[in-house]
């Protein structure tokens, strides 16, 4: 869950690290680029920072958590997704919106209204470039006709109006549809099947039955991530370097 050991915010938990050598975009001191990495499902077993003896060794992190902060008691009223997304990009407890209980489905509207101070708009304000890339589970609203999605039309009211100059990524969790990919309101590719698997098929490797576009495939999605989040971090590194850091 997300008992999630960070560094300091200026660099968070990321295996982009083994990709990017950040020293080569950084800004000025008082305005660093910040990367914020949520990992759902991150036990504080997991990881050699709070687990010397954790199965999977991970250096990277722990060459950060050497060079930073590590923080080993942290607390959550909440440890499901929907919940830690808003608690993290808002400051407030995490019941305090429309959801009592659980989380959003990959169809639910939006929870966080435009007028709500985010992380995201504390960063834009202090002259920062934003984007969000990967699974968002605070809700957007579909365009739908007679309670179904029309996959032709824009998505509205998602991260951007939450504080990001552009967002990527899915809706709400990887077993839920629709499983299409969001690129700042535009879907990328439509939906061309049907997939699903069940829990009887694979206990731990089973996705609920819905439409799915024909440039997503479950299987690539972590790694297909990286290389967006990889990507987006290249393209803003010049700007970084005069000036425009990037959240």
């Amino acid at each position: 869950m997300k008992s999630f050991v960070l560094c300091s915010l200026r660099m968070l938990l990321i295996a982009i690290v083994v990709f990017v050598n950040v020293a080569s975009i950084s800004v000025a001191a008082d305005r660093p680029n910040v990367i914020v990495v949520m990992a759902d499902d991150l036990g504080i077993g997991d990881i050699s920072p709070t687990n010397p003896n954790c199965k999977i060794k991970t250096p990277y992190l722990q060459k950060m958590a050497n060079e930073g902060i590590t923080l080993h008691d942290a607390h959550t009223p909440s440890s499901v997704c929907t919940p830690t997304r808003y608690g993290l990009l808002t400051g407030r407890y995490n019941w305090r919106s429309r959801l009592a209980r659980g989380v959003l489905s990959g169809t639910s509207e939006h929870l966080i209204p435009a007028d709500r101070p985010t992380l995201g708009h504390l960063m834009q304000s202090a002259g920062y470039h934003t984007a969000m890339i990967g699974k968002w589970h605070l809700g957007w609203d579909w365009h739908k006709q007679d309670g179904k999605i029309d996959f032709t039309k824009a998505v509205k009211n998602g991260p951007d109006i939450n504080g990001f100059d552009q967002y990527y990524g899915h809706c709400g969790s990887l077993d839920m549809p629709p499983y299409v990919w969001v690129d700042t309101g535009r879907i990328t590719a439509l939906p061309d099947r049907e997939e699903g698997v069940t829990k009887k098929e694979d206990r731990y490797g089973w996705y609920r039955k819905g439409p799915i576009g024909s440039d997503f495939h479950i299987n690539d999605v972590l790694p297909h991530l990286f290389g967006k989040s990889i990507t987006y971090i290249s393209e803003r590194a010049e700007k970084a370097k005069s000036g425009k850091p990037f959240f």
